[in-house]
């Protein structure tokens, strides 16, 4: 059985925090808000994941009023994520995901980033994909004041 899941995340830029995403921490002079470490891509795949494998989003598995999860590492949550799927017996296909930014450029981390979620998920870095893009100055991305991620995955079950 093939399942398809896809996610959405965003997240506020604000001074005063780190820039993280794909698990890579990116040099600029603002970071994405939120309870964690705000990794707009790693929740939009957990998201994938989670719904492909018919459970609900990040949200209920990583309530934001648990301090349990206060500035944790996204990876560390897609790893919680990863094992929910391998024990309902599904594993990944592939992953295809955008990064929306209008700055800090991401292309020079897509690598690593990849690296980073491949190795989480315990999967050849071919089965993971990540783009980036601009929003050629529309909306709240286009204006800098944050970013957002798109993922799709595909799940087989054994």
């Amino acid at each position: 059985m093939l399942r398809i899941g896809n996610g959405y995340d965003v997240h506020r830029l604000v001074a005063g925090r780190r820039l993280i995403v794909g698990g890579v921490e990116i040099p600029y002079d603002k970071g994405l808000q939120g309870h964690s470490d705000a990794d707009v891509l790693v929740h939009s795949i957990m998201d994938a994941l989670l719904g492909a494998s018919g459970e609900k989003d990040i949200g209920h598995l990583f309530p934001d009023d648990d301090k349990s999860y206060k500035n944790i590492s996204s990876l560390l949550l897609l790893e919680r994520v990863y094992s929910v799927i391998g024990e309902k017996g599904f594993s990944i296909v592939n992953i295809d995901s955008i990064i929306a930014a209008q700055a800090p450029k991401m292309a020079p981390y897509l690598d690593t980033m990849k690296k980073n979620i491949a190795k989480v998920l315990n999967t050849e870095e071919a089965l993971i994909n990540i783009k980036a893009t601009t929003t050629e100055g529309l909306g709240f991305v286009g204006k800098g004041k944050g970013i957002e991620a798109y993922a799709v995955c595909l799940l087989e079950k054994s």
